[in-house]
């Protein structure tokens, strides 16, 4: 009973001897590349259009920032924090 069994789980897939067969097969192949490859040329297309996009959308939404950093000086608050401890001392 086990033995009738693993004969349909061990399926063994040989090259077809027959020329056209295997030239219908090479044919499918390379055309499933062509298409992977133009679907991955679009999608990396459009994950540059968004960088893109995404950087122009920060730089117009930000002006005033981007002027602070050209001028050389950048507005903030500071506390000055005394070296107690021996430990920070190093």
């Amino acid at each position: 009973m086990f033995h009738s069994r693993s004969r349909f789980i061990h399926f063994d897939l040989r090259k077809p001897r027959h020329p056209l067969v295997k030239l219908g097969f090479g044919l499918v192949g390379v055309a499933l590349l062509s298409v992977l490859l133009v679907f991955g040329l679009f999608a990396g297309a459009a994950m540059l259009a968004a960088g893109v996009v995404w950087r122009l959308a920060v730089q117009l939404r930000a002006p005033q920032q981007q002027q602070a950093v050209r001028g050389g000086a950048i507005d903030g608050e500071f506390r000055v924090v005394r070296k107690s401890d021996p430990m920070l001392s190093r």
